[in-house]
């Protein structure tokens, strides 16, 4: 710490410190300005409040940044696979190739769900939304591990982790083989976890399933893409839950909730709606698209562009922009919807309406064309999301309840209802 900031209240000066993070970014340490003043912040969103240090992701949205435990995005994307950055994340550090197996042995180990599950998809609708069923299932996980809920028991918390990140797989592949009428297709252990999920997924009995490597390697590195991203809504939600006490399949259940959102975890599926739209609609014109989206008179958006945090081109788009290509020559697909966006985008980056607004591509902005070209129906593009980000969940979960000075999480409020008021008997209003 060094230096401080000073705020004046009717004439007196109180300081607080600043607070500065191994990356260089600052902070007004304000935890004692209600007990020093009677006075709080004002931050609707919170976009202006840190509520945690941390040491697992890091980024900076000006210059495109994003790094996992300091390791850049473009590595781990090039070098790595999904379990490894779980490890990394969960643990602090990357493993040794014995500590990878172990972890890896380990997971596997956990992919089946008890039969009593599986019978409770039967409980749902045809119908119902595969994060309504992912959420539901993944909070009746901790009624059939009641002796490992204890959030303070290292061994404890590790075999919930490792549960959580086996099992969420298949409670993924489960939610939509019901949602289509298909029998469950048990996991196969000896494939890696993108291999097994695609397995789980488009498997039937009646014939064999060879895993294409390509999309494969697609699903590690989308789930990878997605691993972690700082405080966002869903992972601010698995901290706060979680400060409650409340077991770990709670908090992991609320924060698939909040990623549910369409503001949150349902952005690529509004991407894949809006080509469909320049296509169908447009006759694939999207500079003519792109001149409506700039009139705020209508409801015209441009999807895939921009981000809370990011000012700059989102590292993660420029991943999945060559791995789109990859994936529509594996599967043979059309390539009218990824003409259609490499336009948008290259128009847009030329715009000196969108360029001046710092409406860069975003990560969704391509993913949603990827899980389409796959075969993977849009309303599961939101669990695919659920699934990369559980390590970065667990990680945050596991940091708030290592450090000693963590509380339970409770905003404060500036009340603006009514004054005082006496009660009106129901016969005289």
């Amino acid at each position: 710490m060094s230096d401080v900031a000073k705020i004046i209240i009717d004439g007196q000066t109180y300081e607080y410190p600043i607070f500065t993070g191994t990356e260089g970014e600052r902070g007004i340490d304000i935890s004692t300005l209600r007990k020093d003043t009677g006075l709080i912040t004002l931050d609707p969103g919170y976009v202006n409040t840190g509520s945690c240090t941390s040491e697992i992701t890091f980024i900076n949205g000006e210059e495109g940044i994003l790094r996992y435990r300091g390791y850049p995005i473009e590595q781990i994307a090039e070098k790595s696979t999904f379990l490894e950055v779980a490890y990394l994340l969960i643990e602090g550090k990357l493993p040794t190739q014995d500590e990878l197996d172990t972890f890896t042995h380990s997971i596997k180990s956990h992919t089946l769900l008890h039969e009593d599950i599986r019978l409770m998809f039967r409980a749902f609708p045809l119908r119902a939304h595969p994060m309504a069923m992912l959420s539901s299932v993944m909070g009746a996980l901790s009624t059939f591990y009641p002796d490992t809920l204890d959030p303070y028991d290292p061994e404890q918390v590790k075999i919930s982790m490792h549960r959580i990140l086996a099992k969420m797989a298949t409670i993924a592949a489960y939610s939509y083989k019901y949602s289509i009428g298909h029998p469950f297709i048990y996991p196969r252990n000896e494939l890696s976890y993108a291999g097994n999920l695609l397995h789980m997924l488009f498997a039937t009995p009646a014939e064999t399933y060879e895993v294409d490597p390509v999309l494969e390697r697609a699903i590690d590195v989308l789930l990878m893409l997605h691993a972690d991203h700082e405080q966002n809504c869903s992972t601010s939600t698995m901290r706060l839950v979680g400060s409650s006490d409340a077991n770990i399949y709670a908090s992991v259940s609320a924060a698939v909730n909040a990623l549910w959102g369409p503001l949150h975890g349902g952005a690529n599926q509004a991407v894949i709606e809006m080509l469909y739209d320049i296509r169908d609609n447009y006759k694939g014109d999207g500079s003519k698209y792109l001149e409506l989206a700039k009139d705020k008179s209508n409801n015209i958006r441009l999807m895939g562009f921009g981000h809370r945090v990011y000012k700059n081109y989102d590292p993660r788009a420029r991943i999945l922009k060559k791995m789109t290509k990859d994936v529509l020559e594996a599967v043979g697909g059309s390539s009218d919807i990824l003409e259609i966006a490499m336009q948008l985008e290259e128009i847009a980056l030329q715009d000196d309406y969108f360029v001046e607004r710092k409406l860069y591509p975003n990560v969704d902005f391509y993913s949603g064309i990827i899980y389409k070209a796959m075969g993977i129906p849009v309303n599961m593009y939101t669990v695919f999301f659920s699934l990369g980000r559980m390590p970065g969940w667990l990680s945050q979960w596991a940091e708030h309840h290592a450090n000693p000075k963590a509380r339970i999480g409770r905003p404060r409020q500036i009340y603006v209802g009514a004054n005082e008021r006496d009660y009106v008997p129901i016969e005289k209003r």
